[in-house]
C-alpha cells in the first residue's frame, strides 16, 4: 500500500531476518540506514549493525541513478527490492528510491515490527516488566518488486491555524505520510483564527495573533461558542526540527503564510496593516472576514520581513501565500487602492490581489523559492513561475495547466478530508460530506480538459485537513484515515502498469492494512463505519458473533 509496479514471487527458500541484522550501506545512504536501525531495533528488540558496503550482510542497500529509466519513472524514488538468496537488497535511483523500498520492507515485515517496541511475552517466571528477546528469525518470501511514483507531488495539507496542533503530531504525520510513500507536507500556519509561527523581528504576531478568546461550537451557522481560549504557536527551532525530522524521511515542509486576505489574526496584532488602524481581535468564528491588508509600502515591507524569516526556517523550494478567498470591500473604500488601480489601469479591484502578490513574488524568488497560491491568484495575474493549487473544483487546474503555470490538484470535492465519511448521523461533526474512501480513490490527478501537451504540468495532487472542525490529534488521524491511503495509491501507482483501479480489489488490501494502522496508533476510522468512542451518537456494540455495523 500503494500497490507497486510490478510485484513477482520468486523461486527458493524463504529468507530469515533476525537479531543481530546486519546492513550494508554506503556513506551516501547513511540517513536511510540510521532511519531503518532506529524502526528495526525500535519493533523488534534485536540489535543492528551498519556495515560497509561489501561486507556480509543480511540487507544491503545500494543506488543505481539508471533504475528510474529502467522503471519508466518521470520523477526520482524508483526503487528495486528483492528477496532471494538468504539476502534481502533494496535499490534506489537514489536516497528517496531506497527509503521507499524500506517502507515496501515494512510492509512484509509481521505487524507487530511497526510498533514502537517489542511485543513479546514475558519470560516464564520472570519478573514483572522483564521481557525476553525475540529469538525465532522472521521468514520472507522470495519475491521481486519494481516501483516508481507516478506524480513529483504527493502531498499532505494540514492546517493548524483553526485549531492549533502539537508538535509531537506533526512527527506523526510525516511518519505516516512516508510510510504511504507520500513527500509533502503542507503546513497552513495563518489564518484569520490564529498566527502559529514565531517571527522575531514582530513578536506580537504570536504574543497577540497567536490566540482566540474562543471558539465556535457546533455548526458555524449555529452561532453558538465555547468560553474556552485556543491557541499556540511554534517557534523557529520547533519547526526547523520538524523539517529537519521530515528531510530524513524524504518529505518536504511547504509554509503557507496566508496573504493579502485571512489575515485577522496579523491585523489583531499589528492594527496599522489593516485599513481603520483600530485594534480587533483575532477571529473567533469560522468563515470569511472582509478584513484585508492595506496596500501601502510599510506593510509590503512588513510581509517582505515575515517572509525572509520564514524562508530561513525552510529550505524546500516552494512559499505558499494562500491568495484565497479575499474580499475586496475595504479596498473599494481604500483611497491608496484606488489610487494604485488608477496608475495601473485597473477596472476591478480583484485585480489588486495579483498586485500585491507581484509585491510579494520578489522577496520569494531572493530565497530562490517558487510562489504556490490557491487558485484565485488565476483571477487576478498570478505571476509567471507561480504554482497553482486548485482546490475549487478541476477547471483551475485547467486554466492553470493550459496558461503554462504548474499545477497541483486538490479539489474539494474529493481531495477535502474535513468533509464527512458518510451521511450518517453517527459521523463526527464535519464541515460537508460525504466523501467515502471509494471516491477518493477514484480520483484522478491530471483532469481530461488539460491538453495533451500541457498534462506534465500537472507536478501532482495533495489531500486538504482544514481544522474548523477538527480540535485533536486523535479527530485529525480519523479524518486523514483510512482515505489517506486511497490518496497515496492514487498519486503513486502507475495505472498504466497496474491497470484500471478497481475499488473491489483496493477494499480487501485496505482492510488487510488497516491491521498496520492499528499496529501504528493510528485513530483510523474503521470501513464500516466509526467506532461508539468515535461516534457522534451512541451506537450499540454488535452482539457476539454479529457482523460489526
Amino acid at each position: 500500500m500503494p500497490a507497486p509496479s510490478s510485484l513477482r514471487s520468486l523461486p527458493g527458500a524463504p529468507v530469515a531476518l533476525a537479531g543481530p541484522l546486519v546492513v550494508s550501506a554506503p556513506a551516501a545512504l547513511g540517513r536511510e540506514s540510521r532511519w531503518l536501525r532506529r524502526v528495526l531495533e525500535a519493533g523488534t528488540g534485536w540489535r543492528v549493525d551498519v556495515v560497509a558496503p561489501s561486507t556480509p550482510a543480511d540487507v544491503v542497500l545500494e543506488t543505481d541513478p539508471s533504475l528510474r529509466r529502467a522503471a519508466g519513472a518521470a520523477v526520482e524514488g524508483a526503487y528495486r527490492l528483492v528477496v532471494a538468496d538468504g539476502v534481502v537488497r533494496v535499490t534506489g535511483d537514489g536516497g528517496a528510491g531506497v527509503f521507499y523500498g524500506l517502507q515496501t520492507l515494512r510492509q512484509l515485515l509481521p505487524d507487530e515490527t511497526l510498533r514502537r517496541a517489542p511485543v513479546l511475552a514475558a519470560a516464564q517466571g520472570s519478573s514483572a516488566g522483564r521481557v525476553r528477546r525475540r529469538t525465532g528469525a522472521l521468514r520472507i518470501e522470495p519475491v521481486a518488486v519494481v516501483d516508481a511514483p507516478q506524480f513529483a507531488w504527493r502531498g499532505v495539507h494540514l492546517d493548524v491555524s483553526r485549531h492549533f496542533m502539537p508538535k509531537s503530531f506533526l512527527f506523526d504525520l510525516v511518519d505516516l505520510a512516508a510510510f504511504h510513500k507520500l513527500n509533502v507536507l503542507h503546513l497552513h500556519l495563518t489564518d484569520d483564527q490564529g498566527w502559529r509561527v514565531e517571527i522575531e523581528r514582530y513578536p506580537r504576531l504570536v504574543e497577540v495573533g497567536a490566540w482566540r478568546r474562543r471558539s465556535p461550537l457546533g455548526h458555524a451557522r449555529e452561532r453558538r461558542f465555547d468560553r474556552e481560549p485556543h491557541g499556540g504557536y511554534y517557534t523557529k527551532d520547533d519547526l526547523r526540527e520538524v523539517v529537519a525530522f521530515a528531510a530524513e524521511r524524504h518529505v518536504v515542509v511547504v509554509p503557507e503564510i496566508d496573504m493579502p486576505g485571512h489575515v485577522v489574526a496579523a491585523i489583531a496584532a499589528y492594527p496599522e496593516l489593516g485599513h481603520s488602524g483600530r485594534p480587533i481581535e483575532v477571529g473567533t468564528r469560522w468563515g470569511v472576514y472582509r478584513h484585508v491588508l492595506n496596500l501601502e509600502p510599510s506593510t509590503i515591507r512588513f510581509f517582505h520581513d515575515v517572509v525572509h524569516e520564514v524562508c530561513e526556517i525552510f529550505p524546500g523550494p516552494y512559499f505558499h501565500i494562500g491568495g484565497d478567498e479575499c474580499p475586496t470591500v475595504e479596498w473599494r473604500r481604500s483611497e491608496r487602492a484606488r489610487a494604485i488601480m488608477a496608475a495601473e489601469g485597473f477596472d476591478d479591484p480583484r485585480r489588486l490581489q495579483g498586485w500585491f502578490s507581484a509585491q510579494i513574488a520578489p522577496a520569494i524568488a531572493s530565497h530562490g523559492k517558487r510562489l504556490v497560491g490557491w487558485d484565485e491568484i488565476l483571477e487576478a495575474g498570478a505571476p509567471e513561475d507561480a504554482v497553482v493549487m486548485s482546490w475549487r473544483g478541476l477547471e483551475g487546474g485547467v486554466t492553470a495547466a493550459s496558461r503554462g503555470h504548474d499545477v497541483v490538484m486538490v479539489p474539494e470535492e474529493w481531495l477535502y478530508f474535513d468533509w464527512s465519511y458518510a451521511d450518517d448521523p453517527a459521523e463526527p461533526l464535519a464541515i460537508r460530506g460525504p466523501t467515502p474512501v471509494e471516491k477518493v480513490y477514484g480520483f484522478d490527478p491530471v483532469p481530461a480538459g488539460i491538453p495533451d501537451d500541457r498534462r506534465d504540468r500537472v507536478l501532482g495532487a495533495q489531500c486538504q485537513l482544514w481544522t474548523e472542525y477538527v480540535k485533536t490529534p486523535e479527530r485529525a488521524e480519523y479524518q486523514y484515515f483510512p482515505r489517506l491511503c486511497a490518496f497515496a495509491e492514487a498519486v503513486w501507482s502507475q495505472p498504466t502498469l497496474t491497470g484500471a483501479r478497481s475499488y473491489p480489489m483496493f477494499e480487501p488490501r485496505l482492510s488487510r492494512h488497516l491491521r498496520r494502522l492499528a499496529a501504528l496508533g493510528v485513530n483510523y476510522r474503521p470501513l464500516e463505519g466509526p467506532t461508539p468512542g468515535q461516534s457522534r451518537t451512541w451506537r450499540r456494540p454488535p452482539a457476539r458473533g454479529a457482523p460489526p455495523r
